[in-house]
């Protein structure tokens, strides 16, 4: 059986994982996710993307809306100028699932022969009207299909030519435009996918990856993340499962 490495970049030629430069805890633990699958930061397959660190949220919902698009948009021409031919884009806080290596090997064989652009592993998914099964364990989405998050997304080099002048676009237009004014890059893929149905986009069944419960540079602060004793307690306890569950209830009562 293949190792989770050699799966992995037997369908992505290059991995791009963004990071803000002086976010080290987070690039510690992506480092040690990679380890995990037999990967390190090291590999001459992956790359450290700086993340864009805007000052303001400019004509976007959010400063934090601001910097994941910009920073997408800069993978899709970092793609574009390596000449890669099918990247896996991470944030760096993905934090790969306990049975990582069954679910990738079981896509695998489905993802080296159809001919897809992007590759969605986000949330559990459901087939939807207009979905179609492929193998056991991936649906070819529907333009209609919509869902947030964007943390493990792979990308054809066919879908980066189309992606880079439609996300410019959208930057470069005003809230509200009909045409699509600046927006969550998520939000942007939607509005891609629908204008480009020709677009083979799949998504898995199950996620390869989910998101590790990290503080935040742009976004608002909560109380337990502006203390700095408080911070290490906390950087430390997100690993609890326990501990999780309750950040979770304390964010749903916001």
């Amino acid at each position: 059986m293949r190792s989770e490495s050699n799966e992995l970049l037997s369908i992505f030629d290059r991995i791009y994982i963004i990071n803000l430069a002086h976010r080290d805890d987070r690039r510690r633990e992506m480092d040690a996710e990679l380890r995990r699958i037999g990967l390190s930061l090291d590999h001459p397959a992956i790359r450290m993307f700086p993340a864009s660190f805007p000052p303001d949220q400019g004509d976007f919902p959010t400063r934090g809306a601001r910097g994941c698009f910009e920073s997408q948009l800069g993978v899709h021409r970092a793609i574009l100028a390596d000449g890669v031919t099918r990247a896996l884009m991470l944030e760096d806080d993905a934090s790969f699932v306990p049975d990582f290596r069954a679910l990738l090997a079981a896509i695998g064989d489905d993802l080296r022969w159809v001919d897809w652009d992007m590759l969605y592993s986000v949330s559990p998914l459901d087939q939807q009207p207009g979905d179609e099964a492929v193998g056991r364990h991936l649906l070819r989405l529907s333009p209609d299909h919509t869902f947030p998050l964007a943390h493990f997304v792979g990308f054809s080099r066919r879908f980066s030519e189309t992606a880079v002048p439609y996300l410019e676009a959208i930057y470069g237009r005003k809230p509200g435009d009909p045409a699509g004014g600046p927006m969550h890059v998520d939000g942007a893929y939607c509005w891609l996918r629908a204008d480009r149905p020709d677009l083979t986009i799949l998504g898995t069944r199950k996620p390869l990856a989910v998101q590790r419960s990290s503080r935040s540079d742009i976004a608002e602060l909560r109380f337990w993340d502006r203390l700095p004793v408080l911070r290490q307690v906390t950087a430390a306890a997100r690993r609890s499962p326990a501990v999780l569950r309750m950040l979770h209830m304390l964010r749903g009562r916001k």
